[in-house]
């Protein structure tokens, strides 16, 4: 299952998307009507102030003019009364419109980060913060893929910690996992950017190290010597074993990863015999 597989909690997120474009198409509305009202506005009162400015024409003792005048300064003093209290409802509109959309785009955004959260726990493994297995299968068929285009080197290495078991059951589970997080941390550490550490599960570790030699490999390995844990008052020193094999052209991603295990497998039978420090 890919990571694109990933089911994302996705209750509400179209309609509160298309609620908030409603909202913001009702906004431009809104706008265009005050900008329209304002245009409109603005005409009549030049056209009043024309009016009024018709008596230089008219003589003043004329009743027509009286009249005339009269009306025009009612119509303009009812225009600018009834737009005034149109643009205080619509603004009162506006703002309410407003609310409701800040309020979808928090709601909107707190989904999202919820999406993120999921998609997270779908890819990262919680003990040790490194991604899982499921996602490190979707990385190695890239990188496979990436490797056979460009015609480039890709490691695969395995490690798995050595009698996990042991410590569980001298020190207590507690001793166990802060095993698998320290090593863990130092992988982290231990590898290039482009590089990618991985718990495939239980104690066992995975590694992706493209474009690199087996001189590098053992600089990795190198830089994961002398690891220990404390645990109340002591110190307590764990191994590993480990495992790798290059990428060759054509093979899918279980031979790959195969090879690679009867590697890990060879190293922990030549170590079988070798005394682990536990103390």
């Amino acid at each position: 299952m890919s990571t694109n597989e990933i089911p994302l909690p996705e209750v509400g997120i179209e309609e509160r998307a298309r609620e908030i474009r409603s909202n913001l198409r009702r906004i431009g509305r809104y706008d265009w009507s005050l900008w329209f009202l304002a245009v409109v506005i603005a005409l009549s009162m030049t056209f009043a102030i024309a009016t009024l400015s018709m008596a230089v024409i008219f003589d003043p003792r004329d009743a027509f003019y009286h009249f005339s005048m009269s009306q025009s300064v009612r119509g303009l003093v009812g225009m600018v009364l009834l737009f005034s209290v149109y643009t205080l409802y619509q603004q009162f509109q506006l703002m309410r419109t407003r609310r409701r959309l800040a309020e979808q785009v928090e709601i909107a955004t707190e989904q999202h980060l919820l999406a993120e959260s999921y998609l997270k726990l779908a890819m990262v493994e919680p003990l040790t913060g490194l991604h899982n297995r499921r996602y490190a299968q979707d990385c190695l068929v890239a990188e496979m893929a990436r490797a056979q285009r460009q015609k480039s080197s890709l490691t695969v290495l395995m490690i798995d910690v050595d009698d996990l078991k042991r410590i569980n059951d001298r020190w207590g589970h507690a001793a166990g996992d802060l095993v698998l997080k320290t090593l863990a941390a130092r992988l982290d550490k231990a590898i290039r950017g482009s590089d990618l550490a991985v718990r495939i599960g239980g104690d066992e570790f995975l590694i992706l190290l493209p474009e690199c030699d087996r001189s590098q490999v053992q600089f990795v390995l190198e830089r994961l010597s002398a690891l220990e844990v404390q645990i109340e008052t002591q110190n307590i020193s764990f191994c590993f074993s480990a495992g790798c094999a290059d990428y060759q052209p054509g093979e899918t991603a279980e031979d790959l990863l195969k090879r690679a295990d009867d590697a890990l497998y060879v190293e922990k039978q030549n170590r079988k015999n070798q005394a682990v420090p536990v103390a």
